[in-house]
């Protein structure tokens, strides 16, 4: 009798282990993590470069399926430090992104200023909008050669875009919010060699 106990009771421990295991992966908050940055001397100034690890969460993969449309900000601050002041402001850059499903197409839309690409699947999306390839983010005369800078980027849901219902649960529900990490770095302005 106690062997058939403790083989039902193991069951039912293996049973709820596995249905705690599915539900925490079924309902997990999204998290948007900055992989690299770079700032370079391009022809007409100074251009940004990043990548970023895009997961929505599966309640916003959801809800992008379902037809409500995401909006992503990206924002990059320059900076240069002083002394005994606080940092000089240089430049900000911010660029916004909009995705949407169209169950019509059975396409994810991305809109970036009047820019529309059209994406199979949501990851094809999600890399898209995780890559910046040559943002131009300020003149060359803005930067001064051998000086150091603050620089910092980040990319981030933006919430006060989505539908009233989905602001006030993103609010109290995790599954609905999207931790976002800013990436600093140092850069130090290259000198011209002739």
């Amino acid at each position: 009798m106690t062997a058939f106990t403790t083989r039902c009771c193991r069951r039912i421990e293996a049973g709820l282990l596995a249905a705690l295991l599915l539900l925490a992966l079924a309902a997990h908050a999204g998290s948007i993590e900055p992989k690299r940055a770079a700032l370079t001397l391009g022809e007409d100034g100074y251009v940004l470069s990043a990548e970023f690890t895009v997961d929505l969460g599966n309640r916003l993969e959801d809800a992008v399926a379902r037809g409500v449309p995401l909006y992503f900000n990206l924002e990059f601050v320059l900076e240069r430090s002083r002394k005994y002041w606080v940092n000089e402001h240089i430049v900000t850059r911010s660029l916004g992104y909009r995705l949407a499903y169209s169950s019509l197409t059975r396409q994810y839309r991305l809109t970036t200023g009047n820019l529309h690409q059209n994406f199979g699947s949501l990851a094809e999306a999600m890399r898209v909008v995780g890559r910046i390839a040559a943002l131009p983010v300020t003149d060359k005369d803005a930067i001064r050669a051998g000086e150091s800078y603050q620089a910092a980027v980040r990319l981030a849901l933006d919430r006060s875009q989505l539908p009233k219902p989905f602001q006030v649960d993103a609010i109290t529900d995790r599954d609905l919010q999207v931790e976002t990490t800013v990436l600093r770095w140092q850069f130090v302005a290259p000198v011209a060699t002739q």
